[in-house]
């Protein structure tokens, strides 16, 4: 029973709901930023270079079995081995977009973090201003 009750004070905590709702955020930001790179970054990159698509570059590394296209998909489900190197380029350029958009993002909060200005007190705290009392009283005796 303690090990539930410790789950269920550990589920409730703000940090964990934070990193859910993080965690969330975060897929279906990286929907946006797959959609970016697939439909309007790496055309545009391809049309540079000549390539409509990088997903469908690759190296063959192995036979083909007679009667299978030689399209990265059907190369892949009848098992033959493949060095996709288009693919990596869209990924690499995927995180690439993600890590900077982040890095921005962790750039201003830092930037709003260090705005705030924590006022200093001119006056002790109550509870300093008490213990003096009370040293104050303890010495009189």
């Amino acid at each position: 029973m303690g090990m539930i009750q410790e789950f269920k004070e550990f589920a409730v905590k703000g940090n964990v709901i934070d990193l859910a709702v993080g965690v969330i955020i975060g897929a279906a930001f990286s929907k946006i930023v797959d959609s970016v790179v697939s439909d309007l970054i790496m055309p545009l990159v391809g049309a540079a270079f000549g390539k409509p698509e990088f997903s469908h570059l690759f190296v063959v590394l192995g036979s083909v079995p007679a009667g299978v296209p030689a399209t990265l998909d059907a190369l892949k489900k009848a098992g033959v081995p493949v060095f996709a190197y288009g693919n990596f380029i869209t990924v690499a350029v995927n995180f690439i977009i993600l890590a900077f958009i982040i890095f921005l993002m962790v750039q201003q909060i830092n930037r709003l973090k260090r705005r705030e200005v924590v006022a200093p007190t001119t006056a002790p705290a109550e509870d300093i201003m008490l213990l003096r009392e009370i040293r104050d009283s303890l010495q009189r005796r």
